[in-house]
């Protein structure tokens, strides 16, 4: 059995966060480590897909709705503009092996890609 993510724990409400939306299907909640000024993780709230690539193939329709949540995410908090990063395999920077987007906006520093 899989060990228990962060974020199922945050789904569970056994580990504290700022929750921005949320709702049958999907959590949203602010960032512990931001790389910009707004970094908001949009989390399916089931553990079933690893990465983006599981989602996308398991359930497209749940891929589209996170995709809608960062959208809403990014012009109540953000003017409308927003970066989603899906991190795909340790060797590209994901930790957490629950699919999951970051939403980012404002500055994003010099190694932002263009």
């Amino acid at each position: 059995m899989a060990e228990t993510t962060v974020f199922e724990k945050i789904v569970a409400r056994e580990i504290p966060a700022e929750i921005v939306l949320e709702n049958d299907r999907i959590i949203a909640f602010t960032d512990i480590n931001p790389k910009a000024p707004m970094h908001v993780l949009v989390v399916p709230k089931s553990a079933q897909y690893r990465d983006v690539v599981e989602l996308a193939a398991g359930d497209p329709g749940l891929l589209a709705e996170m995709v809608q949540a960062a959208q809403a995410i990014a012009r109540e908090r953000a003017e409308g503009d927003f970066r989603l990063v899906f991190n795909t395999g340790e060797l590209a920077g994901q930790t957490v092996f629950h699919a999951h987007a970051h939403v980012l906006a404002g500055a994003l520093g010099e190694d932002s890609l263009a």
